[in-house]
């Protein structure tokens, strides 16, 4: 491993100048460093081929520099001071309704990059969750992919789409986007990192050899999407192409599509980096948040926050919004920093606990964190029709539903919708993996004028159904209900043995 890994800093072997007992984990820090870089070169010297193994080798460097990291800011505990959090100024947090209109030249100067990481294990998948089928037979991919085919034949650009997968999803994406082969688009991937999980007791790597099973290892968070870029070329593949933006989101995200307002505004204002936010509702408790630390815009996400401060962070009234993460970034800029200034994003560690029972901890970053390491970076409010991402069954009734249509792939409100906002749906356990999902309804319901829906319990819907303002069911333990093909349920409250109560 390079020697210009190791930090800098004393912080390995820190004594505290004038005291007599050293702090236990500042003085384990530097045992553990050097067992994880030992453990790291053995790991690298199980790959035979040279090329892969010097691939190999720059991953390991860049995991064991987070893994340094991570030790001497444990022995340091340094914690956000709760005191010092304050509420971004309101110049840091632009309205939308303020932004200009734009010029679609500046599309010629952007690329489009999709966080493609995920597996919908939580809703039952064993592939990349962006395979799934949300709207018209048609799955999130596709729907990305209509988008800036749309874009590029109407403005006559050439706006590429980027894909970071990870090692659960490369193999799937790349098979997902052989069809694409003939539509009016470029289409790039890259593999986000692929790190060592580490045994909690020990500190030492999960792994024994470089092609040690999947279980061992995992991608680190998107805010490695920097350094994936960096080391993959596709950073200066995008640069040497003339290309000075670009624009990211989640695959998930139904709402992420192109806006050339915040383009303009990035260009306009000339922030390196913009962070779409929105209005926080409960539904959006655990979002990260921009927060002024020491006069600096930085992100808090929940897993930062001592337990004692939960309750502040969640509330609605000392954080009013939250991290789509929709971001913006200036390519030049991002390069600017990945040389020079190296980017330290915030370490989220995530505990696991493995098959066998074995606790394990999981380095993570997120990519919105990086705000802080630009220049004229701040947020800008959107509304919520930015923010759709699909996590479970229920998100994706509504996505699938007559509440939305489809326009060149993008996702539209049904102009006879009275209201606003769109219902609140939460369906029950029964409901939670895709394929119960997909048997529990022959057809989707049409949900124009619903409210609320609560489904909990053995619930079976048939063809036609309407459900009209607030509708609850519920199927008593043991009791299962079929609501008839052609039903129509408005204000009602349906329990276990097929009550009807008017509401």
């Amino acid at each position: 491993m390079a020697d210009s890994l190791m930090p800098r800093s004393d912080s390995f072997n820190a004594r505290v100048r004038g005291a007599s007992h050293i702090d236990f984990k500042t003085a384990t820090t530097g045992v553990a460093a050097k067992a994880m870089r030992n453990e790291l070169s053995a790991l690298v010297n199980t790959v035979k081929d040279p090329e892969t193994r010097k691939a190999f080798d720059t991953e390991m460097q860049s995991f064991f520099y987070l893994f340094t990291r991570y030790l001497s800011e444990r022995a340091r505990s340094q914690e956000l001071k709760w005191d010092l959090i304050q509420s971004p100024s309101e110049d840091k947090i632009v309205p939308y309704a303020k932004l200009s209109p734009a010029d679609a030249s500046n599309l010629s100067k952007l690329a489009v990059l999709k966080v493609n990481g995920g597996l919908g294990t939580s809703m039952g998948m064993t592939g990349a969750k962006s395979a799934l089928e949300v709207k018209n037979d048609m799955t999130f991919l596709d729907l990305t992919v209509r988008q800036i085919e749309h874009l590029n034949t109407t403005h006559r650009v050439d706006v590429p789409l980027i894909l970071m997968t990870s090692f659960n999803t490369h193999e799937d994406t790349l098979r997902i986007i052989k069809k694409y082969a003939n539509q009016q688009l470029r289409i790039t991937t890259f593999n986000q990192s692929r790190y060592p999980r580490i045994y909690k007791e020990t500190l030492l790597p999960c792994p024994r050899t470089a092609d040690d099973d999947k279980k061992h290892w995992y991608p680190p968070g998107h805010g490695d999407l920097y350094n994936a870029l960096m080391h993959s070329g596709v950073l200066d593949q995008l640069l040497a192409e003339g290309k000075e933006y670009l624009f990211v989101s989640n695959s998930d995200n139904l709402g992420a599509v192109v806006d050339e307002k915040i383009l303009q505004h990035m260009i306009d204002t000339q922030s390196e980096f913009i962070m779409e936010v929105t209005d926080k509702t409960k539904a959006d408790i655990k979002g990260g948040t921009l927060i002024d630390y020491e006069g600096q815009i930085r992100l808090l996400e929940v897993a930062q926050v001592p337990n004692e401060h939960i309750e502040d962070f969640k509330s609605v009234r000392k954080f009013k919004i939250f991290n789509t993460n929709n971001l913006w970034i200036n390519l030049r800029a991002l390069k600017r920093v990945m040389e020079n200034e190296g980017m330290e994003l915030d370490i989220i560690v995530n505990p696991k606990t493995t098959d066998d029972g074995q606790a394990v901890i999981q380095l993570e970053t997120a990519a919105g964190a990086a705000i802080k390491h630009f220049n004229n970076a701040h947020g800008v409010n959107v509304p919520r029709s930015r923010f759709l991402p699909v996590k479970n069954c229920s998100d994706l009734l509504l996505i699938k539903s007559d509440i939305y249509s489809l326009e060149h792939g993008q996702l539209v409100i049904n102009p006879n919708r009275m209201f606003e906002t769109t219902p609140v749906i939460k369906l029950g356990d029964h409901f939670k993996k895709i394929q119960q999902f997909q048997k529990r309804f022959k057809k989707i319901p049409t949900i124009i004028e619903l409210d609320h829906l609560t489904v909990t319990g053995d619930v079976y819907f048939g063809r036609n159904v309407t459900l009209r303002g607030t509708v609850i069911i519920v199927a008593n333990e043991g009791q299962r209900i079929d609501i008839p093909d052609g039903c129509v349920l408005e204000n009602r409250l349906l329990s276990g043995n097929l009550n009807m109560i008017e509401l």
